[in-house]
This record gives C-alpha cells, structure tokens and sequence, in this order.
C-alpha cells in the first residue's frame, strides 16, 4: 500500500538531484593539475556503486580506481588476457615458482615520490598479506622482495603460470609508501595513472584532475567528476539530460528512452546459468537433466526477459571472450557427443531457486517454470535476496538454480571459475558435482602458460563440463553504456577494468 508514496520519493529524488545543476561538481576551479585552455573540459560519469570499502584498493573498489585511471598495476592485459606492459617494461620466469619484473622509469607517484622496487614490494605484500586477502590472491602464497631499485622478484609457493595476469588485478595496484597508514590504504594522491584522485565524498562522489607529470602522454580531459547513483532510472535521467557525459549500467528498461546514438552494449563476461543438483533429486540422473537442457528455449528468455540485449548462449563462456566461439571445433563437439538422452519426464517435481537482486533473474525463473512445465515437470519457485539464499543454494537444497556468473575472474583467465563451480573440491559448487575426467582437463588447463595451448585446454574443459549437464547455460550478459555526445574515446571493456582513459575527451 506504500507503493505510490515510494515512487512519488524516488521522483521527487531524482529531480532534485539532477534538475539544472545535478549533482555533479564541476571539479576545482583552480586546480593546478585540472584545468584546461577554457577550464571545463572535464567528463562527469554517474557510477552503479558507490565504494563499499572505503576505495581501498584491497577490495572490489579497485576496480573505480583503475576505471578512473587513478592507480596503475605492473601490467595489464590485452583482448586475449595475455600479459603487456604497464609499470613493468619486461618480466621473465626464473624458475618454476619465481618471477622478476623490471620496472618503467621515470615513474612519479601522485604525491611527487619516485616509483621503486621498495615501493612495488610494499604495495604487493600489503596486498598479500591483507585479511581478508583480495581475491585475486584467494589461495595464492606470495611474496615480493626488491631486488635493486628496479627490479622485483616476485615468488609463490607453488608453481603459478598466471602471475603476470595475477599481477594485473587492480588489486594489485602499486601506491605510494604514503598511502599505508597501519591497516588503511588510502589512494587519494598515491597513484601513478594520468588522473590524480584530489578528493572523495564518502559515498556520494569523487574528483579527479589531470596528472600533468604523468609518465605517459598527459590525459586529454582536465579531470573527471564522479557521482555514485545507484538508482537506475536516476542514471539515465543524468544521460538524457546531459548532466552526465558517462554512464555505467543503464536498466533495460530505461533504453528505450534514451537517443540510441547514446547507446553501447558491451558483452560481459558474465552467464545467466541454470545450475542442477548433480547429487540427489531428480537431477542426479543425466536422462533428466538432459531433458531439462532440452526443455529450455534460450532465445525466448533473451527476447522476453532481456528485450535482446544479450546473447544467446552456446557455452559457458561468451562474446566476451572472442577466443571462444572459434574453439568449437570438431573436438570439442565430439565431446558434447557424449550427452546422455533426455528422459520422459510426466509430473517430476523439482524446486527451482534464484534470488532478487539482479531484477531479471526473478523474471527469468518464470519463464523457466513455463518452459520445465511444458515439458513435464512441476516446479516450486523459491525467490529471496540473495544474502538469505546462497548458503542453501550451497548446500544443495534445491533442484535447481539460476545464479548470473562472472565467468572470468580477475586474472582475465575462466580456469579459477571453471574450478569452484566444477571441480570436486570447488569452493561454489552449485551442483554438487565431481567428475574425474572434468577434473582431469581442468588440472591440464591450469598447468599451462597463458596463450593458445592453455585456451584450446579450457575449451576442452568446457566441453567435458557440459556434456555432463552439471549446468546449462542461457544467455550471455550485456552491459549498456551511456556516452553523451560529446564525449570521445571512452572505454567499453567487457572486463569492467577501464572506463575514462588518458585518450578519453570531452569536446565543449
């Protein structure tokens, strides 16, 4: 009943926030590292989430600091997830669990300091030594040591053929020795990237300027001013009115409001995935989850649900990973050969779970239980937020479960998620399942260097896990992006890595 005094708030809200000014700062007007010819060549972006730790880098707020080109990593990776340079010039393996990097020089941290080898050790062993430890590190032993004033050894307890993806983690991010107070990372001002981040306004915004000592070619803008809107309906309103020239995630629904010149969709590496219980219940028998996988129509929930903006999906992993689609090959289809029959099923009662925090999965457990019931099954929907719903889902209480995925974690590689939904001893495994031969590809995968081989080798790996139909992928997940009309050469990477760059311009 409180409804239409909700949405008169949420109204009443948004108006007041981007009506004439919004709530967006302009940025210093006299900032030494800010201003350009005229002063007002800065980009405004509305953000999906406002930090949750502070901007520490040891956690998912990384992530703002490195798609504000803030803070900076020793490297960084290409469209195939290999390795190239950043802070780092070069690396090289010297043995089996050891690893040197040499650095860039001329480097200057935000705060005027120089960048050394003292200084990367400093930042890597805080990271690793961090509770709880960044997640890129998650089971990871390392260490780090300068060797001289360039140079870095980084070693790890066991042999570890992703380092120098590890390493590109905005995780693991190299800052100033003035940023570490006690347990604290502060990155304000301790950066090394073409912006300085000048100041945060707890969850409501942040301001950055250019970095005019920047050791690469100085940023194009004068300085970016973010604002955090998690209302969805709010960020769009900030792009069709022009209060923000970059917007993160706008819903769906809102699109079609917005000029579609303003418009880009980015494949995620992300699947909407319908998990079954391998180990009791109907699934546990492959002629019924055979008959599952057949019952769905991926196209429809894609058009119905999504209103086609996303993928339908023909693996675990998607668009997002151009490799993929192209290793399908023969071998791989060989592979999918092995699919058990699917059953006749008249009447089987399943439970379905999902949870409400992501808007469309809700709406896609709908249409799943129309689909499982034309096909013979009775289903029982069990829909909570999803804070009150993973340890269940963890445990195996339900039938089934739809669970939208990252896909590639933050090494850039799919072995780490390969591993905790699907291998015997994995962390987040939603089906229950165990496997020796997925087991087997999944040990092959890991054990090589990052490039072809090991990609053929995941490919082999996804093959082995669906021909099981331990879990049954759906569609492959879009991020809509925002750019006003003005704006120039922003980021729209599936990784979510990268979003105002040095090459990033607003022309007035």
């Amino acid at each position: 009943m409180n409804r239409p005094t909700s949405l008169t708030l949420l109204a009443v809200s948004t108006i007041s926030c981007f009506a004439l000014t919004g709530c967006f700062s302009p940025g210093p007007e006299n900032s030494p590292l800010g201003s350009g010819e005229d002063g007002d060549d800065r980009i405004s972006i509305a953000m999906l989430q406002p930090p949750r730790s502070g901007l520490t880098p040891l956690s998912d707020d990384a992530f703002k600091l490195s798609r504000w080109s803030t803070a900076e990593t020793l490297v960084v990776l290409d469209d195939l997830a290999e390795a190239q340079p950043s802070l780092a010039t070069e690396w090289q393996q010297t043995s089996p669990i050891e690893w040197t990097f040499s650095l860039r020089e001329g480097v200057t941290f935000h705060d005027g300091t120089p960048l050394t080898a003292e200084d990367v050790a400093r930042s890597l062993t805080t990271a690793a030594t961090a509770s709880p430890t960044p997640r890129i590190l998650d089971g990871v032993d390392l260490t780090a040591v300068a060797s001289d004033d360039l140079t870095v050894t980084v070693t790890t307890a066991v042999a570890d053929p992703l380092v120098p993806q590890r390493l590109s983690s905005p995780q693991l991010s190299i800052l100033a020795a003035s940023a570490y107070d006690d347990d604290a990372v502060d990155p304000v001002g301790t950066g090394t990237g073409p912006f300085v981040l000048t100041a945060v306004d707890g969850t409501s915004g942040a301001t950055l300027d250019r970095n005019n000592d920047y050791w690469g070619d100085p940023a194009a803008a004068a300085g970016i001013d973010v604002q955090f809107v998690p209302d969805g309906t709010a960020r769009a309103a900030a792009l069709r009115t022009g209060t923000a020239d970059v917007v993160e995630a706008i819903p769906v629904g809102q699109v079609a409001q917005i000029d579609e010149d303003l418009i880009f969709e980015v494949p995620m590496p992300r699947t909407n995935t319908l998990y079954l219980n391998t180990e009791s219940g109907p699934f546990a028998d492959p002629d019924v989850r055979a008959a599952a996988r057949e019952a769905i129509d991926r196209a429809s929930i894609v058009s119905g649900v999504y209103e086609g903006r996303a993928d339908v999906a023909e693996g675990l992993l998607g668009p997002a990973l151009p490799w993929a689609a192209d290793a399908r090959a023969d071998d791989y289809r060989e592979i999918l050969e092995q699919r058990a029959e699917p059953a006749t099923v008249d009447g089987v009662s399943i439970s379905l779970g999902t949870f409400t925090d992501r808007a469309e999965l809700p709406e896609v457990a709908v249409q799943l239980e129309q689909q499982l019931e034309a096909a013979g099954f009775i289903v029982e929907q069990d829909v909570r937020e999803y804070q009150f719903i993973e340890a269940d889902a963890l445990d195996g209480a339900f039938d089934a479960f739809i669970l939208s995925r990252a896909t590639v974690l933050d090494s850039g590689d799919p072995v780490a998620y390969m591993y905790s939904d699907f291998g015997c001893e994995g962390s987040f495994n939603l089906s229950q399942f165990c496997d020796p031969a997925v087991d087997e590809a999944l040990r092959v995968a890991a054990a090589l260097p990052a490039g072809p081989d090991r990609r053929e080798a995941i490919m082999a790996a996804e093959a082995e896990i669906l021909s099981r139909d331990a879990a049954i992928p759906m569609l492959h997940e879009r991020v809509i992006q925002g750019e006003s009309a003005k704006i120039e050469g922003a980021a729209r990477d599936p990784r979510e890595r990268l979003l105002i760059t040095g090459d990033t311009r607003a022309d007035q």
